[in-house]
Order: C-alpha cells, then sequence, then structure tokens
C-alpha cells in the first residue's frame, strides 16, 4: 500500500495530471484514482476541488518515523505552502489529508488548523488521517 496526501480547495490549482512526473514535488495524480478523489472530497473535506499532491509518498510528520523520510515530509509540506500561497487570497484556506490508498472513507484522527506561512516546521506534528486546514 502507499500513503497518499490530498489538498482541498474552493479554487482550481493546475496540475501534471496529464504527464507523470518524477518531480521532488507536485501537483497531480500518482497513487489516486478518480474514486479515492471522490471519497476523500466526500468524507474528508469542505471544499470544491480535490487534487493529490504526488511526491511518490504522502506528507506525515510524527516522531515515530524515520527521521529521512520526516525531513522529506516537511520539505513537502513548506513547498506545498509556498505553492498554494501564491493561489490563495488573504482569509482562503486549504485543507490537506493523508492516508493509504483505500481508506479515504474511514473516520478521520485528528485536525489543526496552521496559517500557511506563520508556522514552526520543527513543532508541526501531521500524522495520517489528519485533517490540516492551512489558512492565508
Amino acid at each position: 500500500m502507499s500513503l497518499a496526501s490530498y489538498i482541498g480547495c474552493n479554487i482550481e490549482v493546475p496540475s501534471n495530471d496529464e504527464e507523470y512526473t518524477d518531480d521532488f514535488f507536485y501537483i497531480g495524480r500518482c497513487f489516486a484514482s478518480e474514486e479515492h478523489l471522490l471519497n476523500v472530497k466526500k468524507y474528508q473535506f469542505t471544499t470544491s476541488y480535490v487534487y493529490e499532491v504526488s511526491s511518490q509518498w504522502g506528507i506525515e510528520i510524527t516522531d515515530d518515523m524515520n527521521p529521512e523520510t520526516c525531513a522529506e515530509s516537511k520539505k513537502k509540506l513548506l513547498e506545498l505552502c509556498k505553492i498554494m500561497d501564491g493561489y490563495l487570497k488573504k482569509g482562503d484556506y486549504f485543507e490537506l489529508y493523508s492516508c493509504w490508498v483505500g481508506e479515504e472513507t474511514e473516520k478521520r484522527e485528528g485536525e489543526k488548523v496552521l496559517q500557511i506561512i506563520n508556522f514552526d516546521i520543527e513543532q508541526i506534528e501531521i500524522p495520517e488521517k489528519t485533517l490540516v486546514r492551512i489558512v492565508k
């Protein structure tokens, strides 16, 4: 199984769905099917649009993780916030949710809110099945 990360937002965001890329981070499909996207939208998000955030592995940040994978997830989260900061207006938000592919309909285990550019990445913990609302 694979850990997938999804974002939900109320604006359309350009994606790389048409061609798979091996870049460090991009918005577009990697693991998820259309059904997975519909399920995460229905069961987890409050937004109109949903995208998979592809990066060969989802974004998960916990103390229990392999330190290298955790550091990579922190880098991905910072890059995602940088990208989304360019699309969102003040007061807008996007949501982030990571889970194992096929578990999109399962009950979430936590929720948190972050400011898009005003958080200490070293103090963040985002386990799987946690809905994170990131506000501009």
